[in-house]
């Protein structure tokens, strides 16, 4: 099984792009707690987790999304490489998102009471707003 569910911040504005052939793409960095490892002040640390989502999901995430905003993302796991400019292989690995839930915008969470900006901008891969990516199947 290769399940990956996290919830954090995103630690930069989402980036869209294009693939040649026209597909929405759109990266992201998640910022999550980790309590295992602790800063000088004894304080927890975050991990950054690079994400990726497709499609009409990817142009929404982006268009709605803004970094410090809090969100939930299930997906799977992948790794993948590529030849960088000077002819050296880079891995990559990643977190395929496949279901995007939105939590709240950083401005929130300072208690100044802008709430949510886009609406219900709970999305999954398909781009329904459905939480349920099998849709009874």
């Amino acid at each position: 099984m290769n399940s990956v569910n996290l919830v954090g911040r995103l630690a930069r504005d989402p980036d869209l792009r294009y693939t040649p052939n026209g597909t929405a793409v759109c990266s992201f960095v998640l910022a999550v707690r980790n309590p295992f490892r602790l800063d000088d002040d004894g304080n927890p640390t975050a991990d950054f987790i690079n994400c990726v989502v497709w499609q009409k999901p990817a142009e929404m995430f982006a268009e709605g999304h803004r970094k410090g905003d809090q969100v939930a993302v299930s997906g799977r796991l992948q790794t993948r490489s590529y030849e960088n400019k000077d002819g050296e292989t880079v891995w990559v690995t990643e977190v395929n998102v496949e279901n995007l839930h939105f939590i709240k915008p950083k401005d929130e969470s300072n208690g100044n009471g802008n709430g949510n900006r886009n609406g219900n901008r709970n999305q999954n891969r398909n781009g329904n707003r459905s939480g349920n990516r099998n849709n009874g199947r």
